[in-house]
């Protein structure tokens, strides 16, 4: 058993606090991913459960068995967790079957004693095992990262920490490295954190994704609940565009300007805003005598998809909404908009607290809004 609990841990450095009372629970053979921006203390957390930093409070146990508290600290080369960091770290002057077999415990002369179990641990990376007697330059940046995984994999850990093993790769690469590294964990069945300031990384590589802010966790939950469901409106931006709207909340729908639409279950009720994301708003160009609610103020083509930045009446910003590109409106035209799904609501005190106040509007027709709900 490999689950890993994290509990209540806290670190300060000087007079800064930067793990503000961490709490975190990884299943057994699960992935998840810690996700916020840079300096909010994603890497430092990775540090401690590998025992690179000692807490100044809390705990952190694998499989059970702590191994470190206030006052006590398994040394890391007993904790049996692999360690990806950033740059792959390998050693220039081995081969690749070299590096492996160093993880192996074989030295750096262990090549020919490990030769199968350094194919083995290739292939399952998704290299050739002839890329055992090329050099760490030879590689592109994807199998650097690879090689460099296959050696954290070698001793069999209990547990695998990556620390934005992926951000110095570009797009392309980046997706098939990360693609070929969670199946290759997966495979393994191993339990797994990564750190990455990428939202669509930490969306598509992890069961559980938790988003940290300023040395806490807003929220953790599965991909799908952080995302279509956030708990306030920093998670929400962070994870994705949204288009937020004043609004007077009732307990099933929300009066906005785009009319009353349908909001999430045990949403707060008064005056707040809604979050909805782009591509919960489906933007047609008016046509049969209709004048539209939105005018196209921009137009971002990406591919497959457009951003559309639009206008909205009674709207006091800009919003944005995408949709396929295939007959897509344009720059100045008339659209008309239809919601798809639930929003989230979000009080007045939540608004506030991201800087956000609803309209003077909105708050005084709370009263009667929903007087028929």
């Amino acid at each position: 058993m490999s689950r890993l609990v994290v509990d209540q841990v806290r670190k300060t450095f000087g007079q800064a606090p930067v793990l503000d009372g961490i709490s975190l629970d990884v299943a057994d053979g699960s992935a998840t991913a810690v996700v916020g921006s840079s300096g909010c203390g994603k890497t430092t957390l990775l540090r401690v459960i590998a025992g690179f930093e000692n807490p100044d409070a809390g705990s952190v146990s694998v499989g059970g068995e702590t191994i470190a508290r206030q006052g006590f600290s398994v040394p890391p080369h007993r904790r049996r967790i692999g360690y990806v960091a950033q740059d792959g770290a390998l050693f220039p002057h081995l081969t690749v079957g070299q590096n492996i077999a160093y993880g192996l415990g074989g030295g750096f002369g262990g090549r020919r004693k490990h030769r199968q179990h350094v194919a083995e641990l290739l292939e399952m990376v998704s290299l050739d095992p002839s890329y055992a007697d090329r050099r760490p330059h030879q590689l592109s940046g994807g199998q650097q990262q690879r090689v460099a995984l296959a050696r954290a994999m070698a001793r069999k850990p209990d547990l695998m920490l990556l620390d934005e093993p992926f951000s110095a790769l570009d797009t392309g690469l980046r997706a098939a490295t990360r693609h070929a590294v969670a199946e290759a964990l997966r495979a393994a069945g191993m339990t797994s954190i990564l750190v990455t300031h990428d939202q669509e990384e930490a969306l598509s590589f992890a069961d559980q994704v938790a988003v940290m802010c300023s040395g806490r966790f807003t929220q953790v939950g599965t991909p799908e609940q952080v995302y279509a469901a956030p708990a306030d409106l920093f998670t929400a931006g962070f994870l994705g565009d949204t288009v937020l709207l004043d609004a007077a909340i009732g307990s099933e729908t929300a009066e906005t300007v785009l009319g009353r639409i349908p909001v999430q279950v045990n949403a707060p009720t008064g005056a707040g805003a809604v979050m909805l994301r782009p591509e919960q708003l489906l933007a047609r160009a008016a046509t049969d005598g209709h004048t539209g609610c939105a005018t196209v103020r921009a137009l971002e083509f990406r591919g497959a998809d457009v951003m559309l930045t639009l206008d909205l009446d009674g709207c006091r910003e800009l919003i944005q909404v995408r949709r396929v590109s295939v007959d897509a409106p344009t720059v100045g035209d008339r659209v008309d908009l239809e919601v798809l799904g639930a929003a989230v609501a979000f009080t007045a005190e939540q608004c506030a607290a991201a800087g956000r106040s609803p309209s003077a509007a909105v708050a005084a027709d709370v009263p009667d809004a929903f007087s028929a709900v």
